[in-house]
């Protein structure tokens, strides 16, 4: 498994850069090769279900979350959404909290274990450093898209 640690602050008041980064199908976006199919109503909660599904072809992974905790930050305290991985071939879990910074800005700070079933533990640093780059990438766009 491979863990990797992210932090941003955007210029946007915590509950409008919580609404960018949970929205889920959004991610779809700014992930390449990604399409992100929400399984269960709105609104996002405990629950939620949603699937990443990444690749070209016949040649794709799907990615299956479900929120297992939500928690959506105010302009004062901050906010917390951890994703469990339930899917057959991506393991491990993510969060995303949202904390306020002064001026009405946001800290953005995204936590992530992922690993691939069937890859051995010698890819796990350079899966790290992709994911890393990925996302990073992702979280960026997703804040800056209105």
């Amino acid at each position: 498994m491979a863990t990797f640690l992210l932090h941003r602050t955007a210029p946007l008041p915590p509950p409008e850069a919580w609404r960018r980064l949970t929205d889920w199908t959004r991610h779809g976006a700014v992930v390449p090769l990604t399409r992100v199919t929400v399984l269960t109503a709105p609104p996002t909660g405990p629950g939620t279900l949603f699937v990443a599904r990444s690749g070209v072809g016949p040649l794709t992974v799907d990615d299956r979350m479900e929120v297992v905790d939500w928690q959506p930050p105010t302009t004062t305290a901050p906010g917390h959404c951890r994703l469990e991985k339930r899917g057959r071939t991506v393991l491990g879990w993510a969060e995303i909290e949202v904390s306020p910074e002064p001026g009405g800005r946001s800290r953005v700070t995204w936590r992530e274990e992922i690993g691939l079933r069937f890859l051995p533990r010698l890819v796990d640093p350079a899966l790290k450093r992709t994911s890393e780059i990925v996302f990073g990438r992702a979280a960026d766009r997703l804040l800056r898209m209105p």
